[in-house]
């Protein structure tokens, strides 16, 4: 059931086992973010959070600090790409000693309420804890939650049907190319990140839309034929059929599952 939560709104859970330990800590801290978006956000349960998302205290074969701020004990935080001795410095993040102000300065701006228009508050808080980089590890999916915990505040519901981590994956490579270009600018103008979040966010909208008109269209499929007679092996052909690709393959898959129904009253 855990596993269907995290697929559901798109985290990403890779080859997870559905009872996996890890992919219930992303979920927790999802649920956490979205179902109590009134309390606050605090140091302690941001610690949670991260230490929800690393149970063993551990990052791969990697030992990590969990429940607390990176100390940088192995050297600065960076995001590196490319061969040994070739590498590549995408970005490098404060000192840690630069954390005992940088993150209460980030709540309590966080927690206050907003002097601007809730949706970009959440854009500007994305940037902001991104690029503080307060953790070890875990620090992309942790503000995923609280770009969800904001933009559920702008909607003062928990319900949603987009999925910003799904949108992500799609949109990786101009993803982190923005955000390099962002947080390598000489000025500190983020209007570019602004105006792409707000066109990817409404991106992420358009696609749960797809998502949805899908769905009704398989429901009203199996309403349409609820007094014809189909067997176990049936229902899970026409189910596969029916949870194919969106779009114009989509269409031909829902054609295609008529076409064999006709069939069969005609038997």
């Amino acid at each position: 059931m855990r596993s269907s939560v995290a697929r559901h709104p798109g985290l990403d859970i890779g080859a997870l086992k559905p009872k996996d330990r890890y992919v219930e800590g992303i979920v927790e801290v999802t649920l956490d973010a979205t179902r109590h978006f009134i309390r606050p956000l605090t140091t302690k349960r941001l610690f949670a959070w991260q230490a929800a998302l690393f149970p063993t205290g551990q990052s791969g074969f990697h030992k990590i600090a969990t429940g607390a701020w990176r100390r940088d004990s192995t050297g600065p935080m960076q995001v590196i790409s490319g061969p040994f001795g070739k590498e590549e410095v995408h970005f490098e993040a404060p000192a840690a000693a630069h954390l005992k102000i940088e993150m209460p300065r980030f709540l309590k701006w966080f927690n206050a309420a907003p002097l601007t228009d809730p949706i970009l508050k959440a854009a500007q808080a994305y940037l902001w804890f991104v690029s503080v980089h307060p953790f070890e590890d875990g620090n992309g999916r942790i503000v995923r939650a609280i770009a969800d915990m904001a933009l559920v505040l702008s909607e003062s519901t928990p319900e949603r049907f987009y999925s910003m981590s799904t949108q992500i994956q799609e949109e990786r490579a101009a993803y982190y190319r923005i955000l390099e270009t962002t947080q390598k600018s000489a000025t500190i103008d983020i209007t570019p990140w602004m105006e792409w979040f707000l066109a990817f966010l409404g991106r992420a909208i358009e696609r749960s839309h797809t998502a949805l008109a899908g769905v009704r269209k398989r429901v009203n499929f199996w309403q349409s034929t609820a007094t014809v007679p189909i067997n176990g092996r049936q229902r899970q052909i026409l189910n596969r059929l029916l949870n194919g690709s969106e779009g114009k393959t989509h269409h031909l898959k829902i054609r295609a599952a008529h076409q064999m129904l006709a069939r069969h009253r005609l038997t």
